[in-house]
């Protein structure tokens, strides 16, 4: 499998599975572009592979996503990753933390898959990582839930307008994954709970019938077939990636 002449744009791309993303399609021989607030992470990925070129920007910002895909070029293949989580019980969750939650989330994936639909021509690739909390509940991160539960419809919407091109619409929804994030959670769990790190880890991985943390690889392998050759068929789906826990 090859994409060498497909540009990618990745959001979120500056580390965990945005990163892992980045370097793997880089393997394939695809231009890669990585988007993301801090332009830092995003120029450490830039000079590990080939072919892999940073552009910052807020996926929460209509201007900076339109400016984003100017400087980018005409992109074949688009994966919505840009992400972030807060937990608090739902009683205790502000309007900024829900408006926060789904502006980066759900808004965030809706601005980047508007533009990158807009500006395709003919084959493409529309990608959302959104989660297995896009398929089911978790306490204590209500918005975040709401917010992946709204990717999901949205990629099962959009599927369908454009199931006569040659375009697909897919979502990702992987389980807890060993990433940054993760462990940001599992400083939250000890924090609040007092519980050991290597406890609060083991009750996030209890959640995989697998018992165990999903690694990016895991999410970039999909990402890759959704690309690759007899994928057409593949549409309108969200995929977990989660040992059997969806």
């Amino acid at each position: 499998m090859t994409l060498s002449g497909r540009r990618i744009l990745i959001t979120g791309g500056g580390s965990g599975v945005g990163a892992d993303l980045a370097k793997g399609f880089a393997g394939l021989g695809a231009e890669v572009i990585v988007s993301g607030r801090r332009p830092e992470p995003l120029n450490g990925i830039a000079s590990q592979a080939d072919g892999i070129r940073a552009i910052p920007a807020d996926v929460t910002c209509e201007d900076a996503v339109a400016d984003l895909y100017a400087a980018a070029g005409p992109v074949d293949i688009v994966i919505a990753n840009a992400g972030a989580s807060s937990s608090a019980p739902f009683g205790r969750t502000s309007l900024a933390d829900w408006n926060a939650m789904l502006a980066v989330n759900l808004t965030g994936v809706f601005l980047t898959l508007r533009a990158g639909l807009n500006q395709m021509t003919g084959w493409g690739r529309l990608i959302s990582i959104a989660s297995t909390a896009g398929l089911k509940g978790y306490p204590y991160v209500a918005p975040y839930v709401a917010a992946k539960h709204g990717v999901v419809g949205l990629t099962r919407a959009l599927a369908l307008e454009v199931a006569r091109k040659d375009i697909t619409v897919n979502a990702l929804c992987p389980g807890f994954l060993d990433t940054e994030m993760t462990e940001r959670s599992v400083a939250n769990i000890v924090a609040k709970t007092g519980m050991k790190p290597e406890a609060a880890r083991a009750s996030l991985a209890a959640h995989n019938p697998q018992k165990r943390l999903v690694q990016p690889a895991e999410v970039t392998a999909a990402a890759r077939w959704l690309c690759g050759p007899g994928s057409d068929g593949i549409n309108g789906q969200a995929i977990a990636i989660a040992g059997g826990e969806i």
